[in-house]
Protein backbone atom coordinates (compact mmCIF):
# COMPACT_ATOMS: atom_id res chain seq x y z
CA UNK A 1 0.00 0.00 0.00
CA UNK A 2 1.43 3.51 -0.81
CA UNK A 3 1.57 5.80 2.24
CA UNK A 4 2.97 9.16 2.02
CA UNK A 5 5.20 10.51 4.82
CA UNK A 6 7.13 13.33 5.74
CA UNK A 7 5.80 14.15 2.24
CA UNK A 8 8.06 10.79 0.49
CA UNK A 9 5.93 7.91 -0.77
CA UNK A 10 6.61 4.51 1.02
CA UNK A 11 5.37 1.93 -0.56
CA UNK A 12 4.61 -0.60 2.88
CA UNK A 13 2.99 -3.79 3.70
CA UNK A 14 1.83 -5.59 6.67
CA UNK A 15 4.09 -8.24 6.35
CA UNK A 16 6.91 -5.83 5.29
CA UNK A 17 6.52 -3.96 8.34
CA UNK A 18 6.65 -7.07 10.76
CA UNK A 19 9.62 -8.39 9.12
CA UNK A 20 11.08 -4.95 9.73
CA UNK A 21 10.24 -4.74 12.89
CA UNK A 22 11.14 -7.93 14.13
CA UNK A 23 14.19 -7.84 16.32
CA UNK A 24 13.48 -4.37 17.34
CA UNK A 25 13.14 -4.02 21.26
CA UNK A 26 10.06 -1.94 22.24
CA UNK A 27 11.09 1.91 23.71
CA UNK A 28 8.70 3.25 26.90
CA UNK A 29 5.84 4.67 25.04
CA UNK A 30 5.10 8.10 26.54
CA UNK A 31 2.93 8.60 23.60
CA UNK A 32 0.94 7.20 20.89
CA UNK A 33 1.83 3.64 20.49
CA UNK A 34 1.18 0.74 17.94
CA UNK A 35 0.98 -2.60 18.50
CA UNK A 36 3.18 -4.74 15.92
CA UNK A 37 2.56 -8.70 16.62
CA UNK A 38 3.05 -9.54 19.81
CA UNK A 39 4.94 -5.94 20.90
CA UNK A 40 3.54 -2.48 21.33
CA UNK A 41 6.00 -0.15 20.16
CA UNK A 42 6.13 4.20 20.17
CA UNK A 43 4.54 5.34 16.88
CA UNK A 44 7.47 6.96 16.14
CA UNK A 45 9.91 4.15 17.05
CA UNK A 46 7.86 2.40 14.12
CA UNK A 47 8.05 5.14 11.56
CA UNK A 48 11.93 5.83 12.19
CA UNK A 49 12.93 2.17 11.84
CA UNK A 50 9.92 1.46 8.64
CA UNK A 51 11.16 4.53 6.65
CA UNK A 52 14.98 5.26 7.92
CA UNK A 53 13.87 8.72 8.41
CA UNK A 54 14.71 11.16 11.56
CA UNK A 55 11.68 10.79 14.00
CA UNK A 56 12.05 14.66 13.65
CA UNK A 57 10.60 14.52 9.89
CA UNK A 58 7.64 13.19 10.34
CA UNK A 59 4.18 13.40 12.56
CA UNK A 60 3.05 11.06 14.92
CA UNK A 61 -0.37 11.17 13.30
CA UNK A 62 1.05 10.49 9.56
CA UNK A 63 2.15 7.13 11.04
CA UNK A 64 -0.61 6.29 12.80
CA UNK A 65 -2.49 7.22 9.77
CA UNK A 66 -0.47 4.42 8.08
CA UNK A 67 -0.38 1.61 9.79
CA UNK A 68 -3.74 2.19 10.59
CA UNK A 69 -4.35 1.59 6.59
CA UNK A 70 -2.15 -1.45 7.05
CA UNK A 71 -4.42 -2.95 9.90
CA UNK A 72 -1.83 -2.63 12.37
CA UNK A 73 -3.73 -1.49 16.48
CA UNK A 74 -2.91 1.58 16.97
CA UNK A 75 -3.53 3.30 21.02
CA UNK A 76 -3.60 6.88 21.79
CA UNK A 77 -2.17 8.59 24.53
CA UNK A 78 -2.05 6.73 27.67
CA UNK A 79 -4.04 8.19 30.16
CA UNK A 80 -2.89 10.47 33.30
CA UNK A 81 -2.95 8.87 36.73
CA UNK A 82 -5.72 10.44 38.72
CA UNK A 83 -4.18 13.07 40.66
CA UNK A 84 -3.17 11.71 44.11
CA UNK A 85 -3.89 14.17 47.72
CA UNK A 86 -0.61 15.27 49.26
CA UNK A 87 -0.68 14.72 52.86
CA UNK A 88 1.39 17.51 55.38
CA UNK A 89 3.56 15.64 57.52
CA UNK A 90 0.93 16.27 60.41
CA UNK A 91 -2.40 14.88 58.62
CA UNK A 92 0.29 11.33 57.30
CA UNK A 93 0.98 11.14 60.93
CA UNK A 94 -2.72 11.74 62.31
CA UNK A 95 -4.02 9.40 59.50
CA UNK A 96 -1.38 6.54 60.63
CA UNK A 97 -2.83 6.95 64.16
CA UNK A 98 -6.40 6.98 62.99
CA UNK A 99 -6.98 10.38 64.89
CA UNK A 100 -8.57 12.89 61.64
CA UNK A 101 -6.94 15.97 61.80
CA UNK A 102 -8.98 19.52 61.08
CA UNK A 103 -6.56 22.43 59.22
Amino acid sequence: MRCVIARFPFDLTKSGVLETMKGIRPEPITGESVTVGRRTYPVKQVGQVVTRQDRRDFSAGEVVRAMTQLGFTCHGLPRAAAPTRVLSPLQQASAMLGVPVTV
